[in-house]
């Protein structure tokens, strides 16, 4: 089963008409998308977009063998003229199921954003599913999982994609296509990199790929670390590469400070992020989670806080402690630490402050905490296959 994307963009397209962002800005050759629309072996129809008919000649498609034209979402962006060969579009209600002459079959899938999602199968057996802007499923498991391929706003809904593995309807063969691209994220590089970090890929408009064939699958890394200063988005970034996957643990190795009404608050915040299933542990014990064979993604915020507990327990904020043994036994349980990293089989995500680009602190216990910090981290990043760098919200790929 051949899908041609005639339109990966939002709606109303990408870049926005009239939109002033730098998004928008950046929308250029390969990342200028219309509004998402998908041509189905040539003969069904998913969605419209402005310019169809230049849209398909273009991806040297033909519209006049199309015999089904499905909508799965009001559409209210640019206007779309409805070439005369074509027949008149439809939305399928929700559970109904429609066999067409070509020999696809098309079930009507609920979702949690107004529309309607599509299950097609093709004479060859093959599988797609394919979920409007915005959208989830809705009301279970979707029927006829796993599929080969799904197209669905990946950007703009990770947690779709989360609920598609839980359910079972996709796998680690899926091919996962994000559609539906808007301007909320940076187009180019940084798109990529999000999306590969959920395991999914973009391709441009008028590509085509086959439902089925064996790909390369977007190689996820196992161990991540997420540098940053203070207000960075090192945090947010952490959290987004796990947006898409069900049941992850996130250690917070802060926890509770009595009394600190402003602490609390951003532990808050934290949590309010976070999806509903996600797990939360509060601990600074971390090697037994990194040895969880079986276990589900973990995220750590933040190995700056395991260092302070560390150093708390060895008294090395006191000058004779640490010149009497606190050293020794820090360095002792950073790599315990850092093996621990070394053997995990777990995906792993952790987040650390990047230290010493401010202020020489003014204290020896300071500049000591900077100092073990920075060797912490260079020790953790040793043993991640992925080490990125979150300035001013904006993420740099280190390795």
């Amino acid at each position: 089963m051949d899908v041609t994307l005639l339109g990966t963009g939002a709606p109303a397209g990408l870049p926005r008409p009239g939109c002033p962002c730098a998004a928008c800005a950046r929308a250029l050759g390969d990342e200028v998308r219309t509004a998402t629309a998908l041509m189905v072996d040539g003969a069904l129809l998913l969605d419209l977009t402005p310019g169809l008919a230049l849209a398909a000649a273009r991806a040297r498609e033909s519209l006049h063998g199309v015999r089904q034209v499905l909508l799965s979402h009001p559409h209210d962006g640019p206007a779309v003229a409805l070439p005369p060969e074509l027949p008149a579009p439809v939305r399928l209600p929700e559970g109904r199921e429609l066999t067409l002459l070509s020999g696809h079959r098309v079930l009507a899938v609920a979702v949690d954003a107004p529309g309607t999602g599509y299950a097609v199968t093709g004479p060859d057996g093959a599988t797609l599913l394919y979920l409007p802007p915005g959208a989830a499923p809705a009301g279970g498991p979707v029927a006829g999982g796993p599929f080969d391929v799904c197209l669905l706003d990946v950007a703009g809904r990770p947690d779709a994609l989360a609920l598609l593995r839980a359910t079972g309807a996709a796998s680690l063969t899926t091919d996962v296509v994000a559609v539906h691209l808007d301007h909320g994220v940076q187009p180019g590089a940084e798109a990529r990199r999000r999306l590969a970090a959920a395991g999914a890929r973009a391709l441009p408009d008028g590509a085509t790929l086959t439902a089925g064939e064996v790909r390369h699958v977007p190689d996820v890394p196992r161990r991540t670390l997420v540098l940053g200063g203070a207000r960075s988005g090192k945090s947010a970034e952490a959290e987004r590469r796990l947006a898409a996957f069900p049941d992850v643990v996130y250690a917070a190795t802060g926890g509770p400070r009595a009394g600190d009404a402003e602490w609390a608050e951003r532990v808050a915040a934290h949590r309010g992020r976070r999806p509903p299933g996600w797990r939360t542990v509060e601990t600074c014990d971390l090697e037994p989670l990194l040895a969880e064979d079986e276990g589900p993604p973990l995220l750590i915020d933040c190995l700056a806080l395991w260092l302070t507990d560390a150093m708390d327990r060895v008294a090395a904020w006191d000058d004779a402690a640490w010149r009497g043994g606190g050293a020794r036994a820090l360095a002792e349980r950073t790599g315990a630490l850092a093996a621990a990293f070394r053997a995990t089989r777990r995906t792993v995500v952790a987040v650390s402050n990047e230290a010493g680009s401010g202020v020489v602190p003014a204290t020896a216990s300071g500049r000591r905490f900077r100092d073990e910090l920075g060797r912490l981290n260079a020790a953790v990043a040793a043993e991640c296959e992925h080490v990125l760098l979150a300035v001013a919200g904006t993420v740099s790929t280190l390795r």
